[in-house]
């Protein structure tokens, strides 16, 4: 059906629709009919008498205080009568799969004019088909669901097993070999970090924190325990489950009373008299995807030592919500294992040799999270430019303060300075095998993830500063501050507590001191 061709008006005949009961306004050189909508407005009747919007140029008021996406909703889009004779609107609104054009919304690499050692013209396609499936798949499923604290739905999750998304945020590996990544964007055996990390920093950029987790987050961590140490046909039944999307899986080591002291985990395994089953009781807190998981990933204290085993939903296994601080479409449950029969076919790994298995994949679990942290800091400078350009106090742009303009150096400076750190470490991935990357990354990723978590808490900090009553305000201009304020905790304490990986980092620098150095 084609498009009704909007009526054009010059100014002068806008001007003269003033009054109550015939109130047109312009924004953004499209004309608006609000005579009826005005009683409506959530703000009040008052706003559209004042600073003699009646008839006039309400372009400025409008974004001072509402986001460019209000027009965009049909409710208000349906309220544009035409358009000002002879110009032009300067604000597009989102179009799926561009690049911001803001300085420092984008690493560097995207950015227009600037260049990359590390990144080819294969990255850019994958980057370019990577941000158009995300703006048009996950991120509007993403804000609804954040919204009403339901899980991810279950056709996003189908349309990216679809592009085999779910198995290349597993990084490069076997597990690809076969299959068609991105429609054939790349060959599975060209993918690497890279890929990897836009994966992750694209998915990153719908501001959903909790949706972020909830969207497939424990495979992620979960899976590979399975993928590297579970018997061939557990491994391909399981994986071929979780990578389709039918099936979900959480990594379950976390316990009320043991966090990172994985030592002190007190859920146990004992076996059966003939030595087939684990029968296991225990409790696990803080599990993101639990409340939706089909299969755990399980830390257990056994006579051998600590063992992990896989194992499935079935009598025995509750999981109950826990209540964080955001939504809970993420799934974080308490578990409780009662009296849980478990195969001993579904050991992973050799038995008592379970603290190898969870440290297997701290660091790609470690260095996602910097992925994820480098990339949200970036969408709240964005924010924050955008709001200081267009919001005036005391008769000029936010910006004109010099106070203002100290908040954002520092944030732009965290922000470049955290990307930039992890792409050196991917670089170094790309170019290492398993084994060199525990030696000589595992410090270097956890000082990364300190630093990126502790940046961005001070970014998150100053941006409530900057949008003052609006980055505490859930919905509205400020929205994606308040919420990056209340959330940006998260990464500070998962995957290793802040202060815990800064000590390791140091250790493991300690330890690689030459023994003849000397001042």
């Amino acid at each position: 059906m084609a498009t009704k061709e909007l009526k054009q008006f010059t100014r002068e005949e806008v001007a003269k629709h003033n009054t109550p009961d015939d109130l047109w306004i312009i924004v953004d050189s499209k004309v608006y009919n609000v005579s009826k909508f005005k009683d409506l407005h959530p703000g009040g009747v008052s706003v559209f008498f004042a600073d003699d919007i009646p008839g006039q140029d309400a372009t400025e008021a409008f974004y001072g205080l509402h986001r460019h996406e209000v027009l965009e909703r049909p409710q208000y889009a349906r309220l544009q009568i035409g358009i000002i004779q002879g110009e032009q609107s300067l604000v597009k609104g989102t179009v799926p799969g561009a690049i911001s054009r803001v300085p420092y919304a984008e690493p560097t690499w995207l950015a227009e004019g600037y260049h990359s050692p590390y990144f080819s013209e294969g990255h850019r396609r994958f980057q370019q088909a990577m941000r158009k499936f995300t703006d048009e798949v996950i991120i509007p499923d993403a804000q609804a669901r954040e919204e009403d604290g339901k899980r991810p739905s279950l056709s996003v999750v189908e349309k990216m097993a679809e592009v085999n998304l779910h198995a290349m945020r597993l990084g490069p590996g076997k597990h690809l070999k076969g299959l068609t990544l991105m429609g054939g964007l790349v060959k599975p055996e060209e993918f690497d970090y890279f890929h990897e990390m836009i994966i992750n920093q694209e998915i990153t950029r719908h501001g959903c924190r909790g949706y972020g987790d909830g969207l497939n987050g424990g495979g992620v961590i979960g899976l590979p325990p399975v993928m590297n140490f579970g018997a061939p046909a557990l491994r391909d039944r399981v994986m071929n489950e979780v990578l389709s999307g039918k099936k979900f899986i959480s990594l379950a080591i976390s316990e009320a009373f043991a966090g990172s002291d994985v030592s002190g985990l007190k859920t146990t395994a004992v076996k059966t008299e003939d030595g087939k089953f684990w029968i296991v009781n225990g409790t696990k807190k803080w599990i993101t995807n639990g409340t939706f998981s089909d299969y755990f990933t399980v830390g257990c204290k056994t006579d051998s030592g600590l063992t992990v085993l896989l194992i499935e939903r079935g009598e025995g296994v509750e999981t109950k919500s826990i209540k964080t601080s955001y939504s809970p479409t993420a799934g974080t449950a308490y578990i409780t294992f009662e009296n849980v029969k478990v195969p001993v076919e579904n050991t992973l790994g050799p038995e008592g040799d379970g603290v190898f298995v969870i440290l297997s994949n701290f660091n790609h679990e470690r260095w996602v999270m910097c992925c994820s942290s480098a990339r949200s800091q970036r969408l709240i400078v964005e924010e924050c430019l955008k709001w200081t350009n267009q919001r005036k106090a005391f008769g000029k742009p936010l910006h004109a303060q010099a106070v203002i303009r100290s908040k954002l150096a520092a944030m732009i400076a965290r922000a470049e300075s955290v990307q930039s750190w992890l792409e050196n470490i991917t670089y170094q991935m790309n170019n290492m095998n398993y084994k060199q990357q525990a030696k000589h990354l595992a410090g270097p990723i956890a000082l990364l993830k300190m630093y990126s978590t502790r940046c961005a808490q001070d970014t998150a900090r100053d941006a409530v500063q900057i949008f003052g009553g609006r980055g505490i305000t859930k919905s509205g201009m400020g929205r994606h501050i308040e919420h990056y304020h209340r959330t940006v905790t998260f990464d500070s304490i998962l995957g290793g507590a802040e202060d815990v990986l800064g000590d390791l980092g140091v250790r493991q620098a300690l330890r690689a001191i030459p023994k003849d150095a000397r001042l």
